[in-house]
């Protein structure tokens, strides 16, 4: 799991999540065909922690790259 920024516009009270960003978690890759199969669409979703309620839920991508650019360096 990686710190995530937080897109601004959100309704979520943290100013980052933790994501997982491992492709080749078996979630993100089983989401491709879910996703496809369910809603006809090209996306998949990555595993996702909300650090204030611990809350985890999935976060939608479009693509392997999606969302990347907005991971926190641990530097």
């Amino acid at each position: 799991m990686k710190k995530w920024e937080i897109p601004a516009g959100t309704t979520w009270d943290a100013g980052f999540h933790y994501v997982c960003f491992n492709d080749d978690c078996s979630y993100f890759i089983n989401g491709w065909d879910w996703m496809q199969q369910q809603y006809k669409a090209h996306a998949s979703y990555r595993h996702c922690i909300d650090p204030e309620t611990g809350c985890s839920r999935p976060v939608p991508v479009w693509s392997d790259a999606a969302l990347k650019d907005r991971i926190i360096s641990d530097n």
